[in-house]
């Protein structure tokens, strides 16, 4: 690192020593042709001319060199009003002892001598107020910019810097207003991650806690024989088996969220028959909703073309529409999964004549762990997951899902998927 450093230390001095020549080079010519124009003097004056003018040229290049480059004049000086002032006064004197050297070698008078010394000192006074304002003025727009990083590093995120110029420190003064816009966004962001990670923790927490406790509860009851018949020891044994299903449905649960959040959700998609999928789902789901004394039938409208999905995942995502759609609705109601071709799209719908969700639920309806009043409390049993996964999977199929409900008038669920061909899908694995 410290070579690297070095070899770009050499580089930039190259550098500015062939900027030097080459200002050496103009100004020599611009004042050989401003003295033709003004003076028209003989060959030989400006051969002379041109001799001394490199060699004065050439000393204050030197000078310059080891004043600033090689002695560190420049960068040791504590403030950048007092570097640009002795940036001009160098510059003033370089001139005035090139303006005097050069006039004496050219046999001027001495009382032209010095009056022109008289002349010279008077614009290196000048000078020196007109660098001190600019100085001034520069040094108070780096100043607003420095006390701003300050209060923006003690957590003021609401801190900015009047633009008040549009050259390179009105520039500054913008980028550091989008620096203190960009980190107050990331950490308002970083707020919500934060929010949703404590969400996640408490409703994770809940979900775990409950069959948790009745698992122990079960056990500790049969381990300390306070259930001895052999009926009930069954039974608990049974709600045990079931509460560690629930766990193991839960974790998963979790895990496939991850990944989709992560956008580590790999798809192996196919060519296939929506009409089977959906007869797959309704043959498989037919069980749950009899039990709850609900109604389940579904259609395909039409002739529907083959679609490329993953049918697991696929499966997954109408499992837990149509499990949604039967534990919120009450007996002797009716759920219906009906599937449509769309022109571009292939859309389906699940629809029930439950609870409905209150108009403040559906714009978080598919958010983790969200559960609303009434129509997504935790008395239902869901673990309020299966729509965020539903969601996770459709869009990385390409697609869009969304919700239309009224309360007390039962709500539908419709997502679309594109017609596309399958090298067009994202997150895809052949």
């Amino acid at each position: 690192m410290a070579e690297l450093e070095q070899v770009n230390t050499s580089k930039r001095g190259l550098s500015y020593g062939w900027f030097a020549f080459g200002g050496l080079l103009v100004a020599l010519v611009a004042a050989i042709v401003y003295a033709v124009l003004l003076m028209s003097p003989p060959a030989e004056d400006i051969r002379d001319m041109i001799t001394f003018l490199l060699i004065s040229g050439s000393l204050s290049l030197v000078i310059g060199y080891l004043g600033f480059r090689r002695f560190g004049l420049g960068s040791s000086l504590p403030s950048l009003r007092l570097k640009i002032m002795v940036i001009y006064i160098a510059g003033l004197a370089i001139a005035f002892v090139n303006v005097v050297v050069t006039a004496a070698l050219m046999f001027l008078s001495e009382h032209d001598l010095k009056l022109l010394s008289v002349l010279l000192f008077f614009a290196l006074v000048i000078s020196l107020f007109s660098a001190y304002f600019l100085a001034e003025s520069m040094s108070r727009s780096v100043r607003l910019v420095m006390n701003a990083a300050g209060r923006l590093a003690e957590g003021k995120a609401d801190e900015r810097v009047p633009v008040q110029s549009a050259d390179e420190l009105g520039r500054l003064a913008s980028a550091f207003n989008q620096m203190a816009d960009r980190l107050a966004e990331a950490s308002a962001a970083q707020q919500r991650v934060e929010n949703a990670r404590r969400e996640l923790v408490a409703a994770v927490s809940h979900d775990l806690r409950t069959p948790l406790a009745s698992i122990r509860a079960m056990v500790e009851a049969v381990n300390d024989g306070v259930v001895r018949d052999p009926e009930t020891v069954h039974r608990y044994l049974v709600s045990v088996q079931h509460e560690a299903q629930r766990l193991g449905a839960l974790i998963d649960d979790l895990f496939e969220l991850s990944q989709i959040e992560a956008g580590a959700l790999k798809l192996q998609l196919e060519r296939a028959s929506l009409e089977d999928v959906v007869s797959d789902t309704l043959e498989s789901m037919d069980a749950q909703a009899r039990l709850k004394g609900v109604a389940l039938s579904g259609k395909v409208e039409g002739t529907l073309p083959p679609v490329y999905v993953d049918t697991r995942k696929f499966q997954r995502v109408l499992y837990n529409l149509v499990q949604n759609a039967i534990r919120h609705t009450p007996a002797d109601g009716a759920v219906t999964l009906i599937a449509r071709d769309c022109g571009n799209e292939v859309e389906v719908q699940v629809a029930d004549s439950g609870e409905g969700i209150a108009e403040r639920d559906l714009p978080h309806i598919f958010d983790r762990f969200y559960r609303g009043e009434p129509s997504r409390s935790r008395d239902t049993g869901g673990a309020g997951l299966g729509l965020a996964i539903a969601r996770g999977i459709i869009e990385a199929h390409g697609g869009r899902i969304w919700v239309e409900s009224t309360l007390h008038e039962g709500s539908t669920f419709l997502f679309s998927l594109p017609r596309k061909e399958k090298a067009f899908l994202p997150m895809v694995v052949f």
